[in-house]
């Protein structure tokens, strides 16, 4: 699959509409993206904003672009320290055994590692220089070793969130302070309290405010000019407002091209989140379902529109990510013998070109072009994975019937390299969208059946008991109990497949009421 011929657009939140995407630098990508205060861990909304700038990451690649990926780790925080005193441990260790917490799940949803993940506590030098120079510019003061920025100095604040100075209200992360000039202002440095971690710095031991870190690392990464900046909608305000006063003050020229922000996760229609305690961890998930599944359902909704969590969403994103696999690993079996005989490379034993079947040409471009104009449309990844993909599996699957079928031998050389084309082109799609595992598929469609029998209850001896049982059934012609047991093993996720005289499983979406996660019931 080349690169799209389309322009690539992107909603810019801060002109609040779309654009062409043009980097500063042509070629080449600078991208900073928001990424966890690593003091529990992450939970399904943390997930979705990985996971859909890593879809960008992996598409601005597919387009030929070399991307410098930066995602930072918050590991010096108000929320790390409480927990850290609450459960008797280092700030810092807690904070460092989060942050692998975190790089095993991303791990497992298939996330490419950013190019530079920084953490605070490794850039206390950079939050000092840029605090200092945002003072020497007078856009900061100092109060008894604490540092406020003064927002009523930067005029353009607000226009971002396009939210009014008499917003900015004393709340999460901003401390109610009547030292300050303004209560808008906000901290970019705090003096050092009693059994919390500090570092010396000019206006004394302390550490810095939540978002100096920020305009700080990105500045070292990628300088105060660079393309995109990232994060959650919920980042808008306060924390990216923030930045862009903090990083202006220090630097008149600091500029981001594009601002991009993912919607929430939600759970009966209301944000997903830490306080709120309606959440799931992204490690209790993938316990149950696999990761795959589990990024299926994360990109099967545009990434700025909010995404509702429901079992029988997952379920659904399980199902198809297992009929994709099992269509990829039936073809395998059918192209095997071929590939290794007479046919490699789309080419017979006297060199010639093999040329595929019209429906095949067809096929393949439509899928081709679907896929870019979707995602050449701000990552459309909503419903990417029907239409004109699933006619793809559909032909897939037809023609692996054919192939079955005797036939001539240039006529099975031509459904052959059909079929070699169009899977390439199914593997190439799913590799951008980060479904493509580097395990092979016999190894995917196993590690399904695992989970799929854990949240049935059952062992797969337990299904096999179930199959013999119904074969005698049906072999005494009592088929009520033979369809009393594959509704009943339906009921659990389990289906149930008359292969000739054998009979196989595999999972599906359970029928009628369907399984919990632990926490829900």
């Amino acid at each position: 699959m080349a690169g799209s011929k389309e322009e690539f657009m992107v909603y810019n939140s801060m002109t609040r509409q779309k654009e062409i995407f043009n980097p500063k630098v042509p070629g080449k990508v600078g991208m900073y993206v928001c990424g966890v205060t690593a003091y529990a861990l992450s939970h399904l909304g943390h997930a979705r904003a990985a996971v859909n700038f890593d879809v960008l990451y992996r598409y601005l690649q597919h387009l030929g672009y070399e991307v410098t990926y930066v995602r930072n780790f918050t590991d010096v925080d108000d929320k790390i320290i409480n927990r850290a005193n609450e459960v008797g441990e280092d700030p810092l260790s807690l904070s460092n055994r989060f942050c692998q917490e975190y790089l095993k799940d991303m791990g497992d949803l298939q996330c490419l590692l950013p190019t530079h993940q920084p953490r605070v506590s490794d850039h206390m030098e950079h939050i000092k220089d840029l605090i200092t120079q945002i003072i020497n510019k007078d856009y900061a003061y100092s109060v008894d070793g604490d540092v406020f920025f003064a927002v009523e100095k930067f005029p353009n604040y607000g226009q971002l969130s396009g939210q009014r100075l008499e917003h900015n209200r004393a709340g999460e992360r901003v401390a109610v302070d009547s030292r300050k000039r303004n209560p808008a202002d906000f901290a970019l440095w705090k003096s050092a309290k009693p059994g919390e971690p500090s570092w010396d710095s000019p206006w004394g031991p302390g550490r810095p405010g939540w978002h100096i870190e920020c305009s700080a690392m990105s500045a070292h990464y990628l300088t105060f000019n660079f393309d995109i900046h990232g994060g959650g909608i919920d980042l808008i305000f306060p924390h990216h407002e923030n930045e862009i006063a903090q990083s202006c003050a220090a630097c008149q020229g600091s500029s981001v091209s594009y601002w991009m922000h993912n919607g929430h996760v939600t759970n009966n229609n209301e944000k997903m989140s830490k306080s709120l305690g309606n959440f799931f961890t992204i490690s209790e998930i993938t316990e149950r379902y696999h990761p795959l599944a589990l990024r299926h359902f994360l990109i099967s909704a545009h990434y700025r529109s909010p995404l509702n969590y429901t079992v029988s969403q997952l379920e659904g994103s399980s199902d198809a990510v297992y009929y994709i696999y099992q269509t990829l690993q039936d073809s395998e079996d059918a192209l095997s013998p071929f590939q290794e005989g007479s046919l490699k490379e789309g080419t017979e034993k006297n060199g010639r070109t093999v040329k595929i079947t019209p429906a095949a040409q067809e096929c393949i471009s439509k899928l081709h072009n679907e896929f870019e104009t979707k995602m050449c449309d701000d990552l459309n990844t909503a419903h990417i994975l029907t239409g004109a993909f699933q006619d793809a599996l559909k032909l897939i699957n037809s023609s692996l019937n054919i192939l079955k079928k005797k036939q001539q031998r240039q006529q099975q050389l031509l459904m052959i390299q059909s079929l070699v084309e169009i899977k390439k082109e199914v593997q190439e799609l799913l590799n951008i969208l980060g479904l493509l595992s580097s395990d092979t598929y016999s190894e995917v469609l196993q590690q399904f059946k695992v989970k799929a029998l854990k949240r049935a209850g059952l062992v797969e001896d337990d299904v096999l008991d179930q199959i013999k049982e119904r074969t005698l059934a049906r072999k005494n012609k009592d088929f009520a109990k033979s369809d009393q047991i594959r509704a009943y093993l339906t009921t659990k996720g389990i289906a149930l497949m008359d292969l000739g005289k054998e009979t196989i499983w595999r999972p599906c979406v359970p029928a009628g009421e369907q399984p919990s996660l632990p926490n829900e019931q």
